[in-house]
């Protein structure tokens, strides 16, 4: 699979560009299905820092309310990037629809990608501060570990998956995720759920 798409270009591509846009801000470099994978990263990248700026309680509800809006337009963008990679990928591999299923796609299993990068990114972060005591700094070594190892294995079975593809002994659909939330010809009266 590797000649088509590349896995551990992908797991590089999203380490890289954490750190390039920790000192730059977002930009995007790459082209064709790398740009596709970029767009993603971008805005679940985004999204982590909406919602951190969604969990202050320290600069009032305008604050809190904006980062939410932001975090549903991230999340829309992000699911739609996800659906551009597995049609993509459905064009590009032309898989079996004959063949057994596989539940997860690979947009998806990229996306797990991108957010393990984060995460390892920032766990990162935590085990080289100094202005904690040992015990948080060994606490979050022990986390990035495991995130390290989750990144490791999804990689794995992603190549799997594309590999399985291309052999058409598996197939996928594309999950449309048809999101509700930031389409306003959707919105209901609202109803009063309180529980008494």
């Amino acid at each position: 699979m590797s000649t088509l798409i590349h896995v551990p270009a992908i797991v590089a591509l999203h380490h890289d560009a954490i750190v390039l846009w920790k000192a730059s801000g977002v930009c995007l470099r790459e082209r064709n299905f790398l740009r596709i994978v970029e767009e993603n990263h971008a805005f679940n990248y985004q999204l982590w820092h909406a919602e951190d700026r969604a969990r202050r309680d320290d600069l009032g509800p305008e604050f809190v309310y904006l980062a939410k809006r932001e975090i549903d337009s991230c999340n829309q963008q992000r699911n739609d990037c996800m659906e551009a990679m597995d049609v993509f990928m459905m064009k590009l591999l032309q898989p079996q629809p004959d063949c057994p299923v596989h539940s997860e796609t690979p947009g998806m299993m990229i996306d797990r990608l991108s957010i393990l990068a984060l995460k390892a990114y920032h766990m990162g972060v935590q085990v080289e501060r100094q202005d904690v005591v040992e015990a948080h700094r060994e606490r979050c070594r022990e986390k990035l570990q495991i995130i390290l190892m989750q990144k490791k294995q999804l990689a794995v079975c992603l190549d799997e998956l594309l590999d399985a593809l291309l052999k058409q002994t598996r197939t996928f659909c594309v999950y449309y995720q048809h999101k509700m939330y930031n389409d306003k010809s959707m919105y209901l009266p609202l109803e009063d759920t309180r529980v008494e």
